[in-house]
């Protein structure tokens, strides 16, 4: 339910409504392609994810060692809420304070993405994670079409004419997560058991030397520490695409609001149905196949993505057809659909997977600091790259990207990681 509730956020705030927004009537640079403005939206998400690089790991750390997954949780929970409710209060020309909240809303979300996931190894035996994951995966995007299809129904385009329309985003984001999210706090319970602090010594302080001591047994986790650097180049991309897809769409192929609208639908649907799919595939032939395949399925999307202005040209020309390139774009949304639920779910089963029990909320921090430091790294990427040579060109760069991951990725076992974390849990029983 938290996965179905949190959808509000990422989908309308962060890849559908919102970042059009900011880019497009509040910083509004329309001379220049709103370069500016792609890039301010670059900067604000970079920056919280690599706050996110700093805090999620000693968090982690921290929940792990007081039981406190659930209260980080709902911390990070109520910070979303107040924050994205206050974006209503964004008007065009407040580009500091739209800035300044989407940095605020946008940590504590991607913190809260840490703390749920690290409940991810408590709900069933490693060989069931993959469609427990792709049911979480599956359920958030059935989220985010009952949030962003009330959205795009009664708020309409975000355009300046309809401007004091489409701001209420930002409070009806914060209403959805603050009602779906409930049952999470009711009925998920803290597994955990808190280990008493030395005498003297803060969380802080111990976090920090769990912190150092992790990073030097990572050695016996030769799978995780390979897997991690593939998930960084891997979500590089990934993020770049949910920041930048809609954005693209405006900017690029220039779709009206009913083809924006079907584009939306058409990932959602698509998503859903490849983070179960995938999820059950991934059971049968394990989590690292299943990723690759899904990081392969993205290459095709991103040039695809690349291509549709071109290719609708070429056909028109050859076929003497009257095609727009909009509609051809939604062949191409049913591949990122696919390739978005798919390659996220079994990135998070095969962490699960490789994790011992009672480092689940340390390692999923670290899955965590793979996953922002990518966002810094793609997002700031694409902006800067952007600003020098334009939005279609620069959506290559995560082709680039997708295929660094899967060659990373080659290198790592399943089974020789889901036996360290099983070695590790029987050595923790043992001398328990």
């Amino acid at each position: 339910m938290f996965d179905f509730a949190n959808q509000a956020y990422t989908l309308l705030i962060i890849t559908v409504i919102f970042g059009e927004l900011f880019t497009t009537v509040i910083v509004g640079d329309r001379n220049d392609d709103y370069r500016l403005g792609n890039l301010l939206w670059s900067v604000s998400l970079a920056t919280s994810y690599l706050m996110v690089v700093i805090l999620g790991p000693v968090f982690g750390t921290m929940m792990d060692y007081a039981a406190a997954k659930k209260r980080f949780l709902f911390g990070s929970y109520v910070v979303t809420v107040i924050t994205t409710a206050l974006l209503y209060f964004v008007a065009p020309s407040y580009i500091v304070l739209g800035v300044s909240l989407i940095i605020i809303s946008n940590l504590a979300y991607s913190l809260g993405e840490n703390f749920i996931a690290a409940f991810l190894p408590e709900l069933g035996p490693p060989e069931d994670l993959g469609k427990i994951s792709g049911f979480g995966w599956a359920l958030g995007y059935i989220g985010g079409l009952f949030a962003a299809g009330f959205t795009l129904l009664f708020l309409g385009e975000a355009s300046e004419e309809n401007f004091d329309r489409i701001r209420w985003v930002g409070p009806f984001s914060a209403a959805f997560f603050l009602l779906a999210a409930i049952p999470t706090f009711l009925w998920v319970r803290e597994r955990g058991v808190p280990t008493a602090l030395p005498a003297g010594h803060g969380y802080v302080g111990v976090a920090l030397r769990r912190l150092n001591t992790t990073w030097q047994e990572v050695a016996q986790f030769r799978d995780l520490a390979i897997f991690l650097g593939s998930v960084l180049f891997a979500m590089a991309g990934i993020y770049i695409i949910i920041t930048f897809a809609f954005i693209y769409g405006a900017q690029v192929i220039g779709w009206d609001e009913h083809i924006r609208n079907i584009m939306f639908i058409i990932v959602q649907i698509t998503a859903a149905i490849g983070a179960i799919g995938f999820g059950f595939i991934q059971d049968r032939l394990g989590a690292k196949p299943t990723y690759i395949a899904a990081l392969s399925l993205w290459v095709v999307a991103i040039f695809a993505i690349w291509g549709t202005p071109h290719v609708t040209e070429f056909l028109n020309r050859v076929l003497g057809l009257d095609w727009e390139a909009q509609h051809l774009f939604l062949v191409v949304g049913c591949l990122a659909g696919l390739s978005l639920g798919s390659s996220q779910s079994a990135s998070r089963a095969l962490v699960g997977i490789f994790s011992p029990q009672d480092k689940a909320a340390e390692f999923f921090g670290f899955w965590g600091l793979a996953n922002k430091l990518a966002g810094v790294m793609g997002i700031l990427g694409l902006g800067l790259l952007q600003a020098a040579v334009g939005l279609q060109a620069s959506i290559l760069l995560c082709a680039a990207l997708f295929l660094i991951a899967i060659m990373i990725c080659l290198g790592v076992s399943q089974s020789r990681g889901r036996q360290a974390a099983a070695d590790w849990d029987a050595r923790t029983r043992t001398t328990g």
